[in-house]
């Protein structure tokens, strides 16, 4: 059989649709481990990325280590990481916790730079207006900018979102959970079915995060500020300037 056959045979077998090592129970532990570094990164990024997008603050300090965050090789951070966490738990602290602690970092870069480009690329005007009218520092925040920026902010979660599954495969080389066992599995085994099964998955689950992740932006986002947005809705590049001490 050639590698498309071999692929399709391991992708139609039953066998490998049940049991805790079949196909849901590997997306299900994949997308938990990922909703999970999600969570941690618009946690930790969000909120800085609005205080240094509203005050100006900071902003070359925030953008700069983003970048460098961007350009950590996940891989190797889950190396480093790996001996500090299995000495605190054994068990979690090899498998699970350095592949979260590493992907956390790798979602932090797009969320927190879009976050700072959606609020302080917001027409100063408006902001004086709001200012004007007698609002607070956090109600400008919270009933002006956040609105108006509110698609560059979903960009930034989205594309940390795509990221953050596509890369999770990798903490299978530390015994972690997810659809990367079937990567690391197929090659002890020299199973190609089963190597391009595992492959196709990411891939397929890849596109569904985004596709849904698309759908959710342009639900919560209205036709007006979407396209208002346009030129700013997009993840900054690395090496992107800022402005700001």
């Amino acid at each position: 059989m050639n590698l498309i056959e071999q692929t399709a045979s391991w992708l139609s077998d039953p066998a490998n649709w049940s049991g805790a090592a079949g196909i849901p129970t590997r997306i299900a532990e994949h997308l938990v481990v990922s909703s999970a570094a999600l969570a941690l990164a618009v946690a930790i990024a969000l909120p800085i990325g609005l205080l240094v997008g509203h005050t100006g603050r900071g902003a070359s300090l925030a953008v700069n280590l983003a970048n460098i965050g961007r350009a950590l090789p996940t891989l190797a951070l889950i190396t480093i990481v790996l001996p500090i966490t299995s000495a605190i738990d054994p068990q979690l602290g090899f498998k699970l916790y350095p592949t979260i602690i590493a992907l956390v970092v790798l979602g932090i870069p797009p969320i927190l730079i879009n976050t700072y480009v959606g609020i302080s690329g917001i027409d100063p005007d408006l902001v004086e207006s709001a200012r004007g009218m007698g609002l607070s520092e956090s109600q400008v925040l919270g009933r002006v900018e956040i609105p108006v920026a509110l698609p560059v902010l979903a960009t930034g979660i989205r594309s940390a979102a795509t990221q953050i599954v596509a890369t999770a495969t990798l903490g299978a080389i530390f015994g972690g959970v997810g659809l990367g066992r079937y990567l690391v599995e197929g090659i002890a085994q020299n199973d190609n079915g089963k190597i391009f099964g595992g492959v196709t998955l990411v891939a397929a689950l890849c596109l569904s995060v985004e596709g849904l992740s698309a759908i959710i932006q342009r639900r919560v986002t209205s036709p007006g500020l979407a396209r208002q947005t346009t030129g700013l809705s997009r993840v900054v590049q690395p090496g992107a300037g800022a402005s700001g001490g």
